[in-house]
């Protein structure tokens, strides 16, 4: 037909494998009438995706009215437009060859789109692959959510594609946790590796003559049950810990999102919560490291793992078992393969970090997966390939993030070195271990390369970040280490560019279902009022806004009578009338400003914040907000932080406010 030009799949993330255009070039449209049906044959393994799903399309179209999910045997044939899920596609492999449940077809007429995944997993990606489409066919100011038909398949090249978060250094409360692997799985990823156990590093402090290791920062961040064996080892920390009921709700949020939590107790080195609840068991002057020449160390862990291993629906764990010395590698490699034969008979398997535990008379067991970070120091992964173990990529050069500052890792993922930071120029992919060295590196379709998994480390503690500060320097990172995750470099024509990815991803952050990290308004648009008040009507005035995230300002002049209580709060933060403080809710960390109000006098404040810095405006003169860092107990170092403004109640007894108002940016 000529002059007929068919509509293509719009540039999304992760991209996608294949998509033929139909040739009447038609649109499936959504619409607030649009049902969802459940293949019934698929009934119990769809269901709660489908729930989800449901859940997900009234978050982005805001069709609260839309039909709930049915079951049938098919798509039927009425006049509604229907969203068809079933399973049992074949043809789908991996990249190196091996099935995969994770992939999905799909077809879309005018007034179907069928989703048909290998299993179930594979139909929920072929979902994220649906609510993609629809934000961005809107974006442009279209006023109706379309997707043109066609058919399409879709198949990740790796297994694991995954987060790594340390929750042991920073507590993070588990539902910011359960809403980062809500943000997560709209980009693909499918596993959630939680670093549970663990200390902040003060070397002058851990290595003292005297006990003053004890006093070390030190968390092991799930809550034994009221008397059990391990009971000790959060003593003084209960309110920076998970309870059961606590990490179950995480954890059945990110597997109704398709995310796998893998948790990681770190030992036998990283080990001071254990050792400061057992002092006896540490190795003298190198307090950190379990003595394995005892025997109750191994039992103790053993006995923490007793504990909480049932908590776990993952089929996999990490027993950490990083950075050990090499001087007692055989008694290392000894404890590893005594814990990886304890997980088997619990059902369970092992991975560890790469290590290089030089010894001539063991070696690991190949049974257990390494998860690599450290080229060439720890492990060198073609060689470990070699010799038969299995391998995850989360090489540091590449990978890794650690949270506000480090002299070594970037804030975020470094956007050059994904994409182009491989040999000869090309993007960095899971089979990439060396920007610079081609023989370190394994081909795409290598049997025992399972994938890789992006780690953002914590390494100074609470105050140095805020939860939703994590949020805001990983959520770009994230987007971009999935699109090459699963669809790696230079394997698919149609893989994403860098410009195609820098394009859409503020639009796809912007309107990821499920979660609302960014603490966005729905509706406001930038320069909206939220609110304004030349005097507030109530002390404390409460409007209809818990936490509003950055970009904003917030303005308010203050007369302070006392110098105490919290002029502004929130679900997030709060504001203080001392030093102008900004206290952090879930870690209780207190951010003051250089500056105090003085008594009686009004003082106009605008206070400007976006995801990288917060600013108070005071008399012409800018004042910033910054945390100050004890950087491994050498030095101290500030970093900006960024805060969602407090503003669920304004005012307070100790203080008089007027003109305030809150503007987004």
């Amino acid at each position: 037909m000529l002059g007929l030009v068919t509509a293509q799949l719009l540039p999304q993330i992760p991209s996608v494998n294949e998509f033929v255009a139909s040739e009447d070039g038609g649109y499936f449209v959504l619409s607030s009438k649009v049902q969802i049906i459940v293949d019934a044959a698929f009934e119990d393994s769809l269901a709660d995706y489908a729930a989800t799903f449901r859940d997900d399309l009234v978050w982005i179209t805001n069709f609260t009215d839309l039909p709930d999910v049915t079951i049938a045997p098919d798509a039927g044939g009425g006049e509604a437009a229907v969203i068809f899920l079933t399973a049992g596609a074949t043809n789908h492999t991996l990249f190196s060859g091996s099935p995969t449940d994770e992939g999905y077809d799909f077809v879309a007429t005018n007034s179907t789109y069928t989703i048909q995944g290998v299993g179930a997993i594979g139909t929920w990606w072929g979902t994220r692959t649906l609510l993609q489409q629809a934000i961005l066919s809107a974006s442009g100011g279209a006023t109706v959510m379309q997707i043109p038909t066609g058919s399409g398949s879709d198949t990740p090249g790796w297994e694991i594609r995954g987060l790594m978060l340390d929750v042991a250094r920073h507590y993070f409360q588990a539902s910011f946790v359960a809403d980062l692997c809500v943000y997560t799985s709209f980009f693909k990823l499918q596993t959630l590796h939680v670093h549970v156990s663990d200390f902040v590093y003060d070397e002058p402090r851990l290595h003292a003559d005297d006990d003053e290791w004890m006093e070390g920062y030190a968390a092991f961040r799930l809550r034994p049950s009221e008397g059990s064996p391990i009971a000790g080892i959060v003593a003084g920390m209960e309110n920076e810990t998970w309870s059961y009921e606590d990490f179950s709700a995480l954890q059945d949020t990110c597997t109704k999102h398709g995310i796998t939590v893998i948790p990681e107790i770190d030992t036998p080195g990283h080990s001071l919560v254990f050792t400061k609840w057992k002092p006896e068991l540490a190795i003298p002057g190198t307090p950190d490291f379990l003595n394995l020449s005892i025997p109750e160390s191994t039992a103790t862990v053993k006995a923490a793992w007793d504990e909480v291993l049932p908590w776990f629906t993952a089929s996999e764990v990490s027993i950490g078992a990083d950075e050990y010395s090499s001087d007692l590698a055989d008694d290392y490699i000894a404890f590893v393969n005594d814990m990886a034969a304890y997980m088997t008979a619990q059902g369970k398997a092992t991975r560890i970090w790469g290590t290089n535990e030089p010894s001539n008379t063991s070696a690991v067991s190949t049974n257990i997966t390494i998860h690599h970070w450290n080229f060439p120091g720890d492990s060198i992964p073609v060689r470990l390939m070699d010799q038969g173990y299995r391998v995850i990529n989360s090489e540091q050069r590449f990978l890794y993030m650690v949270g506000k500052y480090s002299p070594w890792f970037p804030h975020e993922l470094n956007q050059t070195l994904l994409w182009g930071g491989a040999p000869g120029g090309g993007g960095w992919a899971p089979n990439i271990f060396s920007p610079d060295d081609e023989t370190n590196n394994t081909a795409v379709d290598d049997p025992l390369l399972r994938g890789s998994i992006m780690a953002l480390w914590n390494d100074y503690g609470n105050n140095a970040s805020t939860p939703l500060d994590v949020y805001y320097q990983v959520a770009k990172s994230i987007a971009a280490y999935a699109e090459k995750a699963w669809a790696g470099s230079e394997v698919r024509d149609t893989a994403l560019t860098q410009a195609e990815f820098e394009d859409i991803y503020p639009v796809l952050m912007a309107r990821a279902p499920g979660q609302n990290l960014n603490r966005a308004v729905a509706g406001a648009a930038p320069g909206s009022t939220l609110f304004e008040y030349a005097t507030l009507p109530n002390v404390p005035t409460t409007t209809p806004f818990a936490s509003v995230g950055p970009p904003y300002t917030l303005t308010f002049t203050v007369t302070a009578d006392t110098g105490d209580g919290i002029l502004f709060s929130g679900t997030d933060t709060a504001l203080h009338v001392s030093s102008l403080t900004f206290q952090d809710v879930a870690s209780n960390e207190f951010y003051p400003l250089n500056y105090t109000l003085s008594p009686g006098v009004p003082t106009t404040v605008e206070i400007q914040a976006t995801r990288d810095y917060t600013v108070a405006n005071i008399g012409g003169v800018s004042y910033l907000y910054e945390t100050v860092m004890g950087i491994s107990g050498s030095s101290l170092r500030p970093a900006n932080i960024s805060f969602a403004a407090p503003t669920n109640f304004i005012g307070c007894d100790g203080a008089f406010l007027e003109n305030v108002s809150l503007v987004l940016s």
